[in-house]
């Protein structure tokens, strides 16, 4: 499988001002593979540590006294080769298992800057050392996500139609429209954790891929007990419980006392730091005006969506027909996974922050904004091939943007909105299609 961060990691290997890396991200979104593939293709070598299960590599860190020599001596000790900057990666993985390590980062960027390293760790971990001694502007810094939608493509054999769809060449893209609905339909059920895309690919079993989606929430699941206080578990777990079911409703925005009767904002504040800092959750928060930079006129009402469309499906137990084939039903959660699939490919394939609007009277509600290129572009995000976008058009009618995007199973489209103030650019972008959101509009802005 391919991964779109490994182009990020080649422009961090020949950047001359180049400090040491940390690789961030949930547990289980295969920063592992991408360290030691890249290490495999790019380097005559790699030296790699893994701090979790190496005690005496712990313990080096921790005598060493940031001594730059001696680490690289117990390192060459331990790997059995000379590490030379030229041609050897060396690789720290689980680096949140020694806060010394971590703060090694800092003396090998002053001292050692010529040496190739990068640190993974999972986003919880390393927060939690985010105080004394962490290496604060010693470190480039990369946050990797499940695999995007353009990934899954490439991964189930269509390295060709990824591309045409990467150079948005409608007039094929169009014609392979329904192969790509398809595709669609199974990331919505597989998502993009690496194990479950592999397991997919070797066994074309969905309940193998649901077993894998399974075990992977029981290790997030045990991390609650395993890492935090029993109080402090029993809320987290409550909450981490309640995003599926909030996600549902017509009305996705998050309410406390549907995790618990009578809980309180202020009774959840701590067990959702936590599940964002794990990478478990994001956070969309309300704005109370489409003005630019959006995140002061944040608001306090917010939605929350989970990590992964696959794990999503697999929380609330939907089986892989209802996704792939449809039903009444499943209606409603449909339009839940078209929302959590979009914010999902805004983070992962633009690195783009998404909020969402709601109009004074609550009667019309946008659902992503994002800031681009200097612009507020609003998002209406559509499950299947419905273009009645009344709230979209209301923001466009109140707030003229220069563009906007409505994204459902349709096809392609631009056309421009007449307005009393800016005409509005409207491009309709098949959901297959929102990893080219960022670059339709950037052009319409140009």
């Amino acid at each position: 499988m391919k991964r779109e961060a490994i182009y990020a990691l080649e422009k961090w290997k020949n950047n001359p001002g180049r400090k040491p890396l940390l690789l961030l991200g949930a547990r289980q979104v295969g920063k592992t593979w991408l360290m030691k593939e890249f290490g495999r293709t790019h380097y005559e070598q790699v030296a790699y540590i893994r701090l979790d299960k190496d005690e005496e590599m712990k313990h080096q860190f921790t005598r060493s006294g940031y001594n730059i020599s001696s680490l690289l001596t117990a390192i060459e000790a331990r790997v059995g080769f000379s590490i030379r900057a030229d041609n050897t990666l060396l690789i720290l993985d689980e680096i949140q298992e020694s806060p010394h390590a971590l703060t090694s980062l800092k003396y090998f960027c002053e001292e050692a800057r010529e040496y190739h390293i990068i640190a993974a760790g999972s986003l919880l971990g390393v927060h939690q050392h985010s105080g004394t001694g962490f290496p604060v502007g010693k470190v480039n810094r990369m946050t990797l996500y499940p695999m995007s939608f353009t990934e899954f493509l490439d991964a189930m054999g269509k390295e060709k139609l990824c591309a045409e769809l990467k150079k948005r060449n409608w007039d094929i893209i169009t014609s392979f429209a329904s192969t790509l609905e398809e595709m669609l339909r199974l990331y919505y059920y597989i998502g993009g954790m690496p194990e479950a895309v592999s397991t997919y690919l070797t066994t074309h079993d969905f309940n193998a891929v649901r077993e894998i989606q399974e075990e992977i929430l029981a290790d997030y699941s045990g991390d609650f007990s395993k890492h935090i206080p029993p109080q402090l578990a029993a809320k987290v777990s409550m909450l981490w419980e309640s995003v599926p079911t909030q996600l549902a409703k017509e009305n996705k925005r998050f309410v406390y006392k549907e995790v618990q009767k009578n809980m309180r904002a202020r009774d959840l504040e701590e067990a959702m730091d936590w599940l964002i800092r794990a990478g478990l959750i994001y956070r969309v928060n309300r704005i109370s005006k489409p003005a630019l930079p959006l995140n002061p006129y944040a608001e306090g009402a917010f939605k929350l969506f989970f990590l992964d469309v696959g794990l999503l499906g697999a929380k609330t137990g939907i089986d892989a027909s209802i996704i792939l084939y449809g039903n009444r039903i499943f209606q409603e959660f449909k339009g839940a996974l078209a929302e959590q699939y979009v914010q999902q490919q805004l983070r992962a394939e633009s690195a783009l922050e998404p909020y969402y609007w709601l109009s004074e009277s609550m009667r019309a509600e946008i659902d992503f904004l994002i800031q681009h290129h200097m612009a507020v572009i609003p998002i209406e995000v559509k499950a299947e091939l419905n273009l009645q976008a009344k709230s979209l058009k209301s923001y466009c009618h109140k707030f003229s943007p220069t563009v906007a995007v409505r994204t459902s199973m349709h096809t392609y489209h631009r056309q421009v909105l007449s307005s009393a103030g800016t005409p509005t650019t409207l491009i309709d972008l098949p959901l297959y299609a929102v990893c080219n959101l960022a670059e339709e509009c950037r052009d319409c802005l140009a």
